[in-house]
Order: C-alpha cells, then structure tokens, then sequence
C-alpha cells in the first residue's frame, strides 16, 4: 500500500493528498482546500466534484507533468434533525 502525505507535509516522490472542505452557501456546492489555496463552487456535487478535480490540476501542474500522482479527499457536513414519530398507533 503506498503512503498517502498530506499536501502540507509534502515529501518528493509520494503521492500527495489535497484535502476539501464542501458546504452548500444555499445556492452554490462550495470546496475550500485544506493547507492549500484553492475555492471552486458548482451548481450541483457533480459540477463541483468536476471543478475541484480541474482546480488541483491547474493548481498542481508542474508536479502532475513531472510525473507525480495526487489524490484528493474530500469532507462534508450534514445536519440532522428530529425524527417525526407516528400517534394513536
């Protein structure tokens, strides 16, 4: 199994890791990098999923074309609420 390291502890020749936070602003799906300098949005998770994987490749171009590998996590939120419960059952 090949050792993942995060983008901010970086070591040449292992696969690096970005890491993003997604939250809905209520009309866009937005990403945050982690220890990196990126934003991205879309209209739906796919959209944003496809706008972070372009993000990281143009942010990360250099080491992509010498050759290096990243992988990319992703974290989210969800809240949830009270179960309604039937009566008179």
């Amino acid at each position: 199994m090949m050792t993942l390291v995060p983008i901010t502890s970086y070591v040449k020749g292992m696969r690096m890791l970005v890491t993003f936070e997604i939250y809905s602003d209520g009309t866009f799906w937005c990403s945050r990098g982690i220890g990196v300098d990126i934003f991205t949005q879309g209209k739906t998770l796919d959209e944003l999923m496809g706008n972070i994987r372009e993000a990281v490749e143009l942010h990360f171009e250099e080491e992509l074309a010498k050759g290096e590998s990243i992988r990319i996590l992703t974290i989210s939120e969800c809240e949830v609420g009270p179960v309604a419960r039937a009566t008179g059952c």
